[in-house]
């Protein structure tokens, strides 16, 4: 009877081994784990952010590279030099950016809104058209829809659109840039017609078209380089009268 339990429990230990060493084999076949990540992981190329994500709505765009003669012929009071994210935040009264590809801007809220009075926007850019020649003006309000679009050389009018409900100013020959972007242009006594909202689905695209037309002309103050706002600097200051 020993020797029958004694050869149990032999044959117990011999299917016990054999069993961990099918396991031992198995594992070392097994594919060795993945290596830990590394931590030295190269960064993922951030998004450029715009240059310039707020579009002033009224700016003067002058064909010129002295600053020194934009700012005598704005007649520029207190004069103080001013950074381009300073100026074109809007709240100085004049703001004479440093020129860029041969322009410059001119924002700010001492510039005339010819929606409320056209006749001091057409002095205006008459007289700083007068003394430095070939300059523009722009407006554009995505809130109300007024809009604006003029070009002067040597003191004369060579384009000139303006709307704030009804037609305000409109004189010259349509550019090629105006007709390439089919901005709708209305006569004195034409009206649009209007969709739900109380506002002509073409006075909506008119004012989203200004900067496009202003980046034909000259310059959209929105897609200047950043390495111009951060290293230049242009003047601030008060103009010396109202127009």
């Amino acid at each position: 009877m020993i020797p029958v339990l004694l050869l149990l429990l032999f044959s117990l230990a011999l299917s016990i081994g054999a069993g961990f060493l099918i396991i031992v084999i198995r594992r070392g076949h097994r594919a060795p784990p993945a290596p830990p990540a590394s931590s030295d992981r190269r960064p993922v190329p951030s998004i450029p952010r715009p240059s310039f994500a707020r579009r002033p709505s009224c700016w003067l765009a002058v064909k010129s590279r002295n600053l020194l003669a934009v700012q005598c012929a704005l007649g520029l009071n207190n004069p103080k030099p001013c950074s381009w994210l300073e100026g074109l935040c809007g709240e100085e009264k004049l703001f004479i950016a440093p020129p860029v590809k041969g322009w410059i801007l001119v924002v700010g809220s001492d510039l005339p809104d010819p929606s409320e009075d056209v006749d001091a926007c057409f002095r205006f850019v008459l007289e700083v058209s007068r003394k430095l020649g070939h300059v523009q003006f722009f407006s554009a309000s995505r809130i109300l829809h007024h809009h604006a679009w003029v070009q002067a050389d040597g003191g004369r009018v060579v384009r000139a659109y303006a709307w704030a409900g009804r037609t305000l100013w409109k004189q010259g020959r349509p550019t090629t840039a105006e007709k390439e972007l089919e901005v709708k242009c209305f006569d004195y006594t034409e009206s649009a017609e209007r969709n739900l909202f109380g506002q002509p689905d073409v006075i909506a695209a008119n004012v989203e078209k200004v900067p496009m037309l202003a980046a034909r002309w000259s310059l959209d103050p929105a897609r200047i380089e950043e390495r111009f706002l951060e290293k230049e600097r242009g003047v601030a200051g008060e103009p010396s009268h109202r127009f």
